[in-house]
């Protein structure tokens, strides 16, 4: 998100395109039966807010330089699927936490363990997430299952939430009370119009959802960890390097 190159599609193809075809070429050359690929939710867009929650089916709308050199890696592992008989397995998931985990979660830890009173408290988005637990697990069942062969699939916890609910569930795990003030959220996206952050505070209060029904029918795949399990365990995590 914060681009300094001149040209970023370009380094991003570098790695998300020619890096992942150079490896699934030599998959396919020594004999390996089926490359499971990590893409992301940002081949499908940036905010469902307005809309319906995310499909595999949606057409693909990438709308920044890492979504589009991620798209294009799997229209070029799906040519090379039919071209060397390699079974391909397309998993995009939306954001991904857990401990260690860094950029705008991290920064969500960091206010949540100021104790601090956080303007959230009206913030009712809906937000899909994915905990590295199930994200691993999920990539573990499509490694052999019959029925993951040349599928695309979203993940996510299953249960959306919305900014003020993480922060709560952060501060709860942290042994604090919440302590969030319901300021307007259009004073959110007044401030993101005139700093000209309106991606960052879309991505604090807009809405971004995943169906990943598909998984759980054609795999019978069902997270092994709640959204609640995975903030104590991230949050646990965070806490024990701040001592």
């Amino acid at each position: 998100m914060h681009d300094e190159v001149v040209n970023p599609l370009e380094e991003y193809r570098k790695v998300n395109v020619e890096g992942t075809l150079n490896l699934a070429k030599q998959a396919a050359a020594a004999g390996v039966k089926r490359f499971v690929y990590i893409s992301s939710i940002k081949v499908n867009g940036e905010s469902t807010t307005g809309l319906t929650a995310f499909v595999e089916a949606n057409t693909a709308i990438p709308e920044d330089p890492y979504g589009v050199s991620k798209y294009e890696a799997e229209v070029g592992l799906r040519l090379l699927a039919k071209e060397t008989g390699l079974e391909v397995v397309i998993i995009r998931p939306p954001l991904v936490y857990g401990p260690g985990v860094k950029a705008n979660f991290l920064s969500l830890l960091k206010l949540s363990a100021t104790g601090l009173p956080l303007p959230f408290g009206s913030v009712n988005n809906k937000r899909s997430m994915v905990y590295v637990g199930n994200l691993v697990d999920l990539i573990v069942r499509c490694i052999n299952h019959p029925s993951a062969a040349n599928e695309t699939f979203l993940v996510s916890d299953g249960d959306d939430v919305s900014l003020r609910s993480l922060l709560t569930m952060m501060r709860s795990a942290m042994g604090r009370s919440a302590y969030l003030i319901p300021a307007p959220v259009g004073l959110f996206k007044l401030a993101g119009t005139l700093t000209g952050k309106q991606g960052v505070v879309d991505r604090l209060v807009g809405d971004l959802q995943v169906d990943s029904s598909k998984a759980r029918t054609l795999l019978g795949w069902v997270p092994p960890y709640t959204v609640e399990q995975g903030i104590a365990a991230t949050v646990a995590d965070f806490m024990s390097k701040e001592q």
